[in-house]
């Protein structure tokens, strides 16, 4: 309490917040009534919530009724992404926008449809008049989620069927959304940079021949400029981050917030206030900043000793923010490997080559190698962990050059395209509104009249 010197918190709110803080329920009633905190049981098993055709995790086998982990494999509408990628780079073209119809409609595109699919999602690339002045530039914040978030609320004053919930509307919506927000995005981090830091205003007009990934670099830089390595990478980490299944927080979230009946702007909105939390889509910052702080302090990047030492002291919180955290390392699903993560590694060597950063990479690989076996020794934690995909997407978007404030909205742009199928199922599917149970354990009390308290 006494560290905090925030302005607009005086004295009487601080008295507040602790008759808010003594309102805490005792950790043991979680286990009396068998709460599944994170709707997970004691395993770390998800609970199951509904039901799904559009993403599957796949990271145990079961034997005699036992969980066995096993190498992570992710699959959209039943493809292996690993095989889908694999696809796509052999045919030397860009897999966003092939995966976002895959995820909608539930089957790979032809040639013909991928490029009418295509044609349409340029067509949408296109914001209302007026709108980068009347709204993005106008009281820009410092987060580039809650810009995104009230630029995608705002998008609903300017749809003549904003209400309207039938499954063509939806698609429309969810076209429009995924096609404008790189747009939205990067509009906002120019606008925040310019009025808060003074730096130069650029407001580049979408290529419509461009894919999503070319167009975000084309937007975001200066000269436009960038290499086909660089595009093809980003276009990786899109297609990887897409889609994860119906459990996570964000999707999740977009299946709570569409059973209630509300509007495609709303659900949207609320998966970005989601998505945000450092805790979901904020992680890969943390992965940076947390290897900015290793590189000051360890010596040498090749010295396995002084990596381990490190890494005991971030699990001994007394390194880096004191969390007791390597971050990047583990999963709450996968524990042997995460698929998506070993897709990006093999191409971030490459990236780091043409960048001049072998160094920074080596030094990547031996944490991710050394790290595994330092938790597993001072915690006493067997069942494996590996690195996930934030380990290495923060090092690659790190390396194209991109602004830590858009990290979050990046993984929003290739995450609005598993919104929308789910949103789009949980609406086929016409399901109850969403309304798990909380069991009360306060006390009951008489009513004390005013003069009496």
């Amino acid at each position: 309490m006494a560290d905090i010197n925030y302005s607009e918190i005086t004295e009487d709110i601080l008295k507040l917040a602790e008759k808010c803080q003594s309102h805490t329920i005792d950790p043991e009633l979680y286990g009396k009534y068998e709460v599944k905190r994170g709707l997970r049981d004691l395993s770390g098993k998800g609970v199951l919530t509904g039901l799904t055709e559009i993403g599957e995790i796949k990271a145990y086998t079961i034997d005699a009724e036992e969980l066995v982990p096993c190498e992570g494999q992710l699959f959209y509408r039943g493809y292996d992404i690993e095989k889908i990628v694999e696809g796509f780079l052999k045919d030397d073209r860009f897999g966003f926008e092939e995966i976002t119809y895959l995820l909608l409609f539930g089957s790979l595109p032809t040639k013909d449809e991928l490029k009418d699919f295509n044609a349409l999602l340029a067509k949408y690339r296109t914001l209302p008049t007026s709108f980068v002045r009347d709204i993005i530039m106008k009281a820009p914040s410092r987060d580039m989620m809650n810009t995104l978030a009230r630029s995608v609320l705002t998008l609903y004053s300017y749809d003549e069927y904003d209400d309207d919930t039938s499954i063509p509307n939806v698609l429309r919506q969810s076209l429009q959304l995924i096609a404008l927000f790189p747009l939205l995005s990067v509009y906002g981090y120019q606008a925040y940079k310019h009025y808060h830091d003074g730096e130069s205003l650029f407001i580049h007009t979408p290529d419509p021949n461009l894919s999503t990934a070319e167009n975000i670099l084309h937007l975001l830089r200066p000269d436009q400029k960038y290499t086909k390595l660089e595009a093809k990478i980003l276009d990786i980490a899109l297609v990887l981050h897409a889609e994860h299944g119906g459990g996570n927080n964000s999707t999740f979230t977009n299946h709570v917030v569409t059973s209630s009946g509300t509007d495609t702007y709303s659900a949207v909105a609320a998966s970005l206030g989601s998505l945000k939390g450092p805790k979901h889509g904020g992680a890969n910052i943390k992965v940076v900043k947390m290897f900015e702080d290793m590189k000051v302090n360890i010596k040498d990047w090749t010295n396995d000793e002084e990596i381990e030492n490190y890494l005991v002291k971030l699990l001994h919180k007394e390194a880096f923010d004191k969390a007791g955290l390597i971050y990047g390392i583990g999963h709450a699903v996968y524990s042997i490997s995460d698929p998506r993560a070993k897709v990006l590694k093999s191409f971030v060597e490459s990236l780091a080559t043409e960048k001049g950063m072998e160094k920074e990479f080596f030094l990547y690989s031996s944490v991710e190698r050394l790290a595994p076996k330092v938790i597993e020794r001072e915690r006493k934690m067997y069942k494996g962990v590996s690195a996930n995909i934030d380990f290495y997407s923060g090092f690659v978007y790190h390396m194209l050059g991109l602004p830590l404030e858009l990290y979050t909205p990046i993984f929003a742009i290739s995450r609005i395209s598993g919104w929308s199928a789910h949103r789009i199922e949980e609406l086929i599917n016409a399901g109850k509104i969403i309304r798990p149970a909380y069991k009360n354990v306060a006390k009951r009390k008489p009513y004390v009249p005013i003069e009496e308290r």
